[in-house]
């Protein structure tokens, strides 16, 4: 059996004008996440996490901030074009564990979608990720409420 390990990283700062999108919801915030895709902060992170298990890069290798036809992009369709290409085919997801670092909004009303959404894009079952919100306690710029930062760990196992 061969497993690999992937970690995952990402943040985005607020702006107004934005809706606010995590794990492919939008959470009703009354600022939004800067970006060239939607700026889906947790999936960018697990999509990192999947690529560097496999030393295949990052989102931007893949989906290039330059490129205008992932301008706006929506980042779940993003991982399903990661997770469903070829250098994913004879590999499985064990689990994803994601930590969202936003001070607001208070996410727990929403994770029970988030997670869904997750599980559904991937088509991995539930009990294999977590999402899980955290605050820093007013400290950093997430806890000065600047934006949201995301951690994920992936193992993957070759079938």
């Amino acid at each position: 059996m061969e497993i690999r390990i992937g970690q995952g990283f990402d943040a985005h700062k607020f702006v107004k004008g934005r809706p606010l999108i995590l794990g492919g919801i939008t959470i009703p915030n009354e600022f939004g996440l800067e970006g060239h895709s939607d700026a889906d902060v947790l999936t960018h992170a697990i999509i990192d996490s999947l690529l560097g298990a496999l030393s295949l890069g990052n989102i931007g290798t893949w989906f290039p901030d330059n490129d205008l036809k992932f301008k706006n992009a929506d980042s779940i369709e993003l991982l399903k074009k990661v997770i469903f290409s070829e250098s994913f085919k004879n590999w499985k997801i064990v689990n994803i564990d994601s930590t969202i670092i936003a001070q607001k909004p208070k996410l727990a009303p929403f994770l029970s979608v988030i997670h869904s959404n997750i599980s559904k894009a991937l088509s991995v079952s539930a009990d294999r990720i977590c999402v899980k919100p955290k605050t820093t306690e007013g400290m950093g710029f997430c806890g000065r409420e600047e934006g949201i930062a995301v951690f994920v760990n992936t193992l993957i196992e070759r079938f």
